[in-house]
């Protein structure tokens, strides 16, 4: 072992702190600010559109893949 392997024994098993400030912030909250949002509202149509017009200007390349994206 080396000397870095207890270093925090002293403080590990102490409660968190509670913010005297203010109050903590609910889960569900916090959890929210982490979520998924739609930060490129409608991009996602625009991807689909351009991948429709590749695939009916080049069918032979791909086969019947298009049936299996879009059908």
């Amino acid at each position: 072992m080396n000397g870095f392997d207890h270093r925090y024994d002293d403080i590990i098993a102490l409660p968190h702190p509670d913010p005297k400030r203010h109050p903590r912030m609910p889960r569900a909250e916090r959890a929210a600010q982490f979520a998924p949002f739609a930060a490129l509202t409608g991009f996602e149509g625009v991807i689909e559109d351009a991948a429709e017009r590749h695939l009916a200007d080049q069918p032979e390349m791909y086969g019947e893949l298009e049936d299996h994206i879009f059908g």
